[in-house]
């Protein structure tokens, strides 16, 4: 369990709408709450038995009641599924809503692969506000470029969905520590070379990479790139895939469905090696109260890396979602932020 009822709630009114603060990202200065939900978890990569419609579906409601406003999902999870989830609740809500979904990969039984042809794009784009019940996408996200197709094409195909009024604007997810990076280079080389040409065929208005305690590589080049244009950035796994919650206990092992299992920092080995940096997340919140959790330290740490910058942790139950919303009243100190920083570098990589 990582949320008790005492739980900092800074800020927050249990029944009350509309209390986290606000950032705007991009230069059409999109309004969102400063914590987004996730919505991956609910429907895909997780541990499959803990995945309940009902609970997820509370989640999503609580996110919106708190002013969690932007819900970002994508048309692979499931396949499908998570964005018919997310549209019960558009459905209902559509006003008090930012939706993000992704188009550009396709799942198939033993592999995903890209697809970044234009008519293919226009042809999800479609198929995804039919399933969001919406007819209109706030933010439309190129999952992955198809290396058969110049990104421009793609890049193309998507800015044509906004100016068809389909699309309110456009954001690229980065190329991750598995996407082939070439020796001798940074992480996100590849994917600002993709972002500057995209930039000149249309405005990239969010970037969606990770971001975390235990991945802070997005700060050496990809966030200020970003900042300096004034493009929004999505931190995604903020919470180290919930590594940084501090619930989860080294050697117990994941569900061979959950995306942890093939994970080289989830081994049990790894995972207790990596402890000291929860414990110092542990340290930092107890100097903040007796109620504020190292989720809410690690997520606090995120926001304080830019004002363009909105954590988006994943989450499926409602008390999670309330933890994370949490952080906002969280207000680190510049000795706080050190010390986070200063933390043991995370062991065990992909590379």
């Amino acid at each position: 369990m990582r949320c008790g009822a005492g739980v900092r709630l800074e800020g927050l009114e249990r029944e009350g709408y509309g209390q986290v603060e606000r950032r705007t990202i991009g230069a059409a200065a999109l309004a969102v709450g400063a914590v987004g939900l996730g919505c991956m978890p609910m429907s895909w990569a997780y541990s499959t038995s803990r995945q309940r419609g009902d609970e997820s579906l509370r989640a999503v409601h609580r996110a919106l009641d708190l002013g969690s406003t932007l819900l970002d999902t994508a048309d692979m999870y499931g396949p499908f599924t998570n964005e018919l989830l997310v549209g019960r609740v558009l459905k209902e809500r559509r006003s008090d809503a930012f939706v993000s979904t992704k188009v550009g990969l396709l799942v198939g039984e033993q592999h995903i692969v890209a697809n970044g042809r234009p008519g293919y794009v226009k042809r999800a784009c479609d198929a995804s506000l039919r399933r969001l019940q919406t007819d209109v996408i706030d933010l439309y996200q190129l999952h992955r470029a198809d290396p058969e197709v110049p990104v421009e094409e793609t890049w193309g195909a998507m800015a044509e969905l906004v100016r068809a009024g389909k699309v309110r604007a456009l954001g690229l997810c980065a190329v991750g520590a598995r996407g082939g990076r070439r020796s001798g280079t940074r992480l996100h080389d590849a994917t600002i070379r993709q972002l500057q040409r995209v930039q000149q065929v249309f405005p990239v208005s969010a970037v969606e990479a990770e971001l975390s305690v235990w991945s802070p590589e997005a700060l050496d080049a990809l966030l200020p790139w970003c900042a300096a244009r004034g493009i929004g950035f999505l931190a995604a796994m903020p919470l180290g895939n919930g590594f940084l919650t501090g619930t989860l206990t080294p050697g117990e092992g994941f569900e061979p469905d959950d995306m942890r299992a093939r994970h080289p920092r989830f081994t049990a080995e790894m995972m207790a090696a990596n402890q000291p940096i929860v414990a110092g997340l542990r340290r930092v919140a107890a100097r903040h109260g007796e109620d504020v959790t190292p989720a809410q330290v690690a997520l606090a740490w995120v926001l304080a890396q830019g004002r363009n910058v909105v954590p988006v942790p994943g989450a499926k139950r409602e008390r999670w979602v309330t933890e994370n919303a949490g952080a906002v009243g969280v207000r680190l100190t510049a000795e706080d932020l050190a010390e986070v920083s200063g933390l043991p570098g995370a062991q065990g990589s992909w590379d």
